[in-house]
């Protein structure tokens, strides 16, 4: 047998076992609803003013992308806590749609961030992971202001 083909031989059974273990589309939609209500948790941190909440959210390896790039739990806190300052939040948001990834450990979701006049400002998108202690946060997130988003489509 050529080398090739033996390696396909051995390499076939792993890549069907693993096939086997993927979740189901059921387990895929409990995914993606624990994850938008995550978001939707997420989100209230901020109307509720509670930064520990949104810390919670955060994972420790995050990076979350706006002017520039913050990287870690501690920076990000950093430079969202002017945002938890005052009585009012300085924009809100939602998820408009959540995507689980095909092995359940990640989810993708976007949605519109709004000034508090209730102006659409930006696009955000968030990449979650469930860590060992089965919360879901936050790894990657970035914002894309709307003048950005129209100036990319022209």
């Amino acid at each position: 047998m050529r080398p090739a083909l033996i390696a396909f031989a051995l390499v076939l059974p792993a890549l069907g076992a693993r096939a086997a273990t993927l979740p189901s589309a059921a387990d895929l939609a409990v995914v993606t609803a624990e994850v938008k209500a995550a978001e939707i948790a997420f989100a209230k941190t901020m109307a509720d003013r509670r930064l520990d909440q949104f810390t919670d959210f955060v994972a420790e390896d995050a990076v979350f992308v706006g002017a520039a790039p913050n990287i870690g739990r501690a920076k990000i806190v950093e430079k969202w806590s002017a945002f938890f300052k005052g009585d009012t939040p300085p924009f809100s948001w939602a998820p408009d749609a959540v995507e689980a990834a095909a092995d359940g450990r990640t989810a993708i979701s976007t949605g519109l961030a709004r000034d508090p006049a209730g102006q659409v400002i930006s696009r955000f998108t968030t990449i979650w992971r469930k860590d060992p202690d089965g919360h879901w946060r936050a790894i990657v997130d970035q914002g894309v202001d709307v003048p950005s988003c129209m100036a990319a489509k022209s």
